[in-house]
């Protein structure tokens, strides 16, 4: 009996409680914003359905049906267009463009509204220890940096890894011999500080001068200084030619023997049948309990600067040695012989290499260029021609890479483990509406040209698998949890766009141009894009991973 009397004293307490909390129910409160009649699709790759979301403040507050009495302060009516959550672009080069142009528009127009960057270098200064920062740069940490960040506004939120370039310069400069057990410390201090500040994990390029020179071993034993804070390693690897295969299972090591993550930066391959190997080599590693992922963007040709078609010999020591030795016929001659085997090879031939950007303004006639043009226009040999141009332009030359396989390029898109990264920087008209930057297209277009071309027109993938790529998996990928998803609660990251006029517009001859049918973005619950246009609003912040949350 007492038991009983216990028992319906609770239940009556449990009553009372229940009725003295108001309705929760989507008539009881006033939104900030809502978006109805819209095709829902949420980002967990579930099919879409149609209703309304709404936020209070930076936060969303309801996602489901659109049903009467829904009451906010601006209502946008989608007119049957999808609402996902705000793209996150896995790969930029953000860290100081959106300093100079803080609204990204060549971002928020595509819907992005997050970006990982930190691919090879970070975002505060290479400088050694002891040293002064670079005045322009008054941070020495990345948590000084994303307060700067913040402080300063920017449009879209901007998460980082600690890239191997930056710490390798700031210890040993360019010195090309391996590190020293203290030196190796050192580094390892400075990805520990990074990491406790909020890095994702360490990034690197592999073919990238001074990273090119890290063993394997090097690689697992710095990576192992992220693992505490959850963060894993994210590559640039050393081959996307001949050696892609070996190139990922040296990824694939690092991460096991790491004890961590791995992500393979945009994956592509020069045939289908080395891509088909690499997709089996990446679903066999996962089967055996390595968490290995990768990112994509949907071009077949890269973009670096027009150096890295040199094998990295010449490359040593920075910009001017290049110059220096570019001068020098016996170098000349033997890089015309290693450039004319790789050519016979499919590699690097001076037909698929575009002049993408210089510096120089005596040189800007052989932007939109490729190589045997330019030796054309010049009366020379193509490769001469792209020696001379580099020694003009002190090294400093962008090129575009024509190298890569259609067929591979959609066999990683259906990959369920593939994300979106564009590897371009935030890029912002001047004060005349133009673009002064030129840029590989695929930092214009890169999400409108996956909905348009690889979704709608020609089917590869769904609407939802390919908004969930976007989304969720690259949330979940460097620990986001509260971005990625349409969801109560989570951060109130949006992008409304219409299925059936997004598309890219940019091109390789005429690469600044936006893309078109995204209609609103908003960051944080703050417009950035309002009906087709660009605000002023500057609501981003910084992306702290898991780290930073483990030891604050």
């Amino acid at each position: 009996m007492r038991i009983t009397r216990v028992l319906s004293a609770l239940a009556i307490t449990l009553t009372a409680a229940c009725a003295s909390v108001p309705s929760r129910g989507p008539g009881a409160t006033r939104y900030d914003i809502l978006i109805t009649n819209a095709r829902i699709v949420d980002g967990t790759g579930n099919p879409w359905y149609r209703g309304s979301v709404a936020t209070i403040g930076d936060r969303i507050a309801y996602v489901g049906p659109s049903v009467p009495g829904l009451d906010a302060r601006r209502v946008i009516d989608a007119n049957g267009q999808v609402i996902a959550p705000g793209f996150i672009d896995m790969l930029g080069h953000s860290e100081f463009s959106i300093l100079r142009g803080p609204h990204a528009v060549s971002k928020i127009t595509q819907g992005i509204t997050s970006e990982v960057t930190g691919e090879v270098h970070s975002a505060w200064p290479d400088v050694a220890f002891g040293e002064q920062p670079d005045p322009r740069y008054p941070w020495r940490s990345l948590g000084k940096y994303f307060s700067y960040l913040e402080k300063s506004g920017i449009a879209i939120n901007l998460g980082t890894y600690v890239g191997t370039s930056s710490v390798r310069e700031a210890v040993m400069g360019q010195l090309t011999r391996h590190p020293t057990d203290a030196e190796m410390k050192q580094m390892g201090a400075l990805i520990d500080s990074a990491m406790r500040d909020g890095a994702f994990g360490v990034g690197t390029g592999l073919i990238y001068l001074p990273s090119t020179f890290f063993s394997t071993e090097e690689l697992i034993a710095l990576t192992k200084y992220a693992t505490p804070y959850k963060g894993g390693y994210a590559a640039h690897i050393r081959s996307e030619g001949a050696d892609l295969i070996p190139a990922i299972r040296e990824t694939i090591r690092i991460a096991s023997e790491a004890g961590t993550w791995a992500e393979i930066r945009h994956i592509k391959s020069r045939t289908l049948e080395q891509m088909q190997q690499a997709v089996s080599l990446i679903d066999s590693a996962r089967a055996a309990g390595v968490d290995i992922t990768a990112d994509q963007y949907p071009y077949i040709a890269s973009a670096t600067g027009l150096a890295a078609m040199l094998n990295t010999w010449v490359q040593e020591g920075g910009s001017d040695s290049l110059v220096l030795r570019l001068k020098d016929p016996a170098v000349r001659a033997r890089l015309k012989t290693e450039l004319g085997q790789d050519s016979a090879a499919g590699i690097r031939t001076a037909a698929r290499t575009m002049i993408n950007d210089v510096v120089a303004d005596s040189l800007k006639k052989y932007e939109g260029m490729l190589l045997t043009d330019a030796g054309k226009l010049r009366g020379e040999d193509a490769y001469d021609a792209a020696f001379d141009i580099l020694i003009a332009d002190q090294g400093r030359t962008g090129a575009i890479y024509f190298s890569f396989n259609e067929d591979a390029l959609r066999l990683a898109m259906k990959q369920p483990w593939v994300s979106v990264g564009q590897d371009a920087g935030a890029l912002s008209p001047d004060s005349t509406g133009k673009f002064t930057e030129r840029e590989h297209p695929r930092a214009f277009g890169t999400f409108p040209r996956i909905l348009g071309r690889y979704v709608r027109q020609d089917s590869v993938i769904t609407l939802e698998f390919a908004v969930r790529k976007m989304t969720s998996l690259a949330a979940q990928r460097v620990g986001i949890n509260d971005r990625g998803l349409l969801k109560p609660g989570m951060y109130a990251d949006i992008t409304v766009f219409d299925p059936n006029t997004i598309i890219d517009r940019s091109t390789y001859e005429n690469p600044s141009q936006l893309a078109t049918g995204v209609s609103y973005v908003l960051v944080n619950g703050v417009p950035v894009v309002d009906n087709g246009r660009v605000t002023a609003a500057l609501p981003g912040r910084a992306l702290r991973g898991p780290g930073y949350r483990l030891t604050h």
